[in-house]
Order: C-alpha cells, then structure tokens, then sequence
C-alpha cells in the first residue's frame, strides 16, 4: 500500500519529535507496582501529572496493592486525593475498579482493552497507557495534549477522543504507537503550549511539518 501525502509527513514528524525529545518515558507519572499505575491514570484525569505525583507521593506509601485500594475507606480515600479535583467521583471509581479487579481478575490487571474499558473509571485513553506500559499496543492514549497536537498538525479534525485515535492510528506507523503519546505530550508542554503556543521557536514549523503556523 503506498503511504499517503499525511502519513509521510507523519512518519517526519515523528523523527523530529523523538531526535529532539529524547528518553521520553512512557507514563510521566510516578509508581511502583501495577496497582499503583492505574490508580495514577484514573487520578490524573482532569489533573496534571505534576499535581498527582505530588499527591501520590504521600499516597503510595499507604496503598501499593489491588487489594490495598479495594479496601480502601471511601470518605478517608477521597481525602486524600482531593487535590487531584473531582475526588468524590474519582475515590468512588478508584475503589469499585480493584474490588472488581481484585474478585474477578485474581488481583492481576486485566490485559486486553475489552476487558479494562470495562471497568469503573477506564476509558480508551487509561487503557492504552496502561496495555502500552505492559509491552502490548492497541492502539494511542489521546489526552489533551494529544487531542490538540493532533488537530493543529493537520492529523485529524475530529473532535472526539475515540475518533481522534483512529486517525492517528491510520497516519502513525503502528511500530511507533507506543512513543506517540510521551511525543506529543512533551512538544505540548515545550512548545506547542495550548494558550500562547511558541511557534516562532517550532522545529516542525522550521521543517515544514505543521500546516499550524502563526496560531497566536
């Protein structure tokens, strides 16, 4: 199959992304075992990995198992992710998904995107991280930075999180799927900011690469 015009241009961007962004980690957030690693993905929905990391740095010390946050007390749990924002919902799910981890997955994650979408507080995004730090890729977590990456690239023009992936899993090679979340969320954060982007200093745009010129 011949690439098209958009997935060459991927395939560049891509090759700027990881010459200029180097050692990028799969997860910018902070854990030790598998139980703590989902509980930072739910945790940082509507946060900033910063802001969990700080709240799990305390956290973590009290709970490292399944069965540490499945038994968690709800009031004393939501406490004690409060900083995060939206702690009533956010200790409610966290807890509901290990007890179901805990009674029907033997207190092993579950390893395939049917079975973690299901749980309480797991959307796509979640459970692309956390298959993709385990070895196995399904498919590209799409948070914000990626959602709004992705658009001003040009690599999509949906405006859904589940549509925005499947466009750019038709551009991106899969062998690269794994790295392009840590990419993109770190020319986000550098330089393709969401208020005031810095396209004047943009090695995509020196290159050609972004369509997104002069945004600000």
């Amino acid at each position: 199959m011949v690439a098209s015009s958009t997935q060459i241009r991927a395939k560049k961007v891509y090759f700027e992304l990881k010459k200029n962004y180097a050692n990028v980690p799969l997860l910018f957030l902070h854990y030790s075992t598998d139980a703590q690693m989902l509980c930072a993905i739910i945790l940082s929905a509507q946060s900033t990995d910063a802001q969990v990391n700080k709240v799990t740095s305390t956290l973590f010390k009290k709970y490292k198992t399944v069965n540490d946050f499945a038994s968690a007390n709800l009031r004393v749990f939501e406490s004690e992710v409060k900083p995060t924002g939206y702690y009533h919902q956010k200790a409610k799910r966290v807890i509901e998904c290990f007890k179901i981890i805990r009674d029907k997955y033997d207190g092993k994650l579950p390893k395939s995107m049917e079975e973690l979408v299901e749980l309480p507080g797991v959307g796509r995004k979640t459970a692309n991280l956390v298959l993709a730090n385990k070895g196995i890729v399904d498919g590209i977590a799409v948070d914000t930075h990626v959602w709004r990456l992705a658009q001003r690239m040009g690599f999509s023009k949906a405006d859904t999180q589940n549509k925005i992936e499947q466009d750019l899993m038709q551009v991106f090679d899969k062998s690269v799927w794994q790295e392009v979340n840590g990419l993109l969320i770190s020319h986000g954060r550098a330089i393709c900011t969401a208020r005031t982007p810095k396209c004047g200093n943009c090695f995509l745009n020196k290159q050609k690469l972004c369509p997104k010129v002069g945004i600000n």
